[in-house]
């Protein structure tokens, strides 16, 4: 009797036998034993076909995981992609402002207008107080 595969290589479970043909005393220890072993199989049958279920579960979780993480590293490269953008015209845009700087006639310019700015700020705030 082989317990351990089906014709497709599978493991099969023990069909229960009925050994009741003696009524010895030999022949009921042995019956005992065989009884005993066939519950100890289909215990052990109950346990390997919730295990078989837990592996499934196991695999099917496994799989939706890296579904979701190759998903995520997706937007992750988009936001890479947008990033890298973001800085490039940033880049560009600080060096079109340095370039007009240097144009008006660099920090000099630049801190002269800033303080003439002030002082029409501060002659209209008098001019609005007399």
């Amino acid at each position: 009797m082989n317990i351990f595969n089906d014709k497709n290589g599978k493991y099969r479970p023990v069909v229960n036998q009925d050994f009741s043909d003696d009524d010895s005393e030999e022949d009921d220890f042995i019956q005992d034993h065989v009884r005993k072993q066939q519950l100890q199989m289909a215990r052990q049958d109950e346990g390997l076909e919730m295990l078989a279920q837990s592996a499934q579960r196991l695999g099917q979780m496994s799989s939706t995981i890296t579904q979701e993480l190759d998903y995520q590293n997706k937007m992750l490269d988009d936001i890479d992609e947008g990033l890298d953008t973001a800085t490039d015209n940033l880049d560009l845009v600080t060096r079109k402002t340095k370039e007009l700087v240097q144009k008006a006639g660099g920090k000099q310019n630049c801190l002269i207008i800033v303080v003439l700015t002030c002082i029409v700020l501060l002659l209209i705030w008098l001019i609005l107080v007399t």
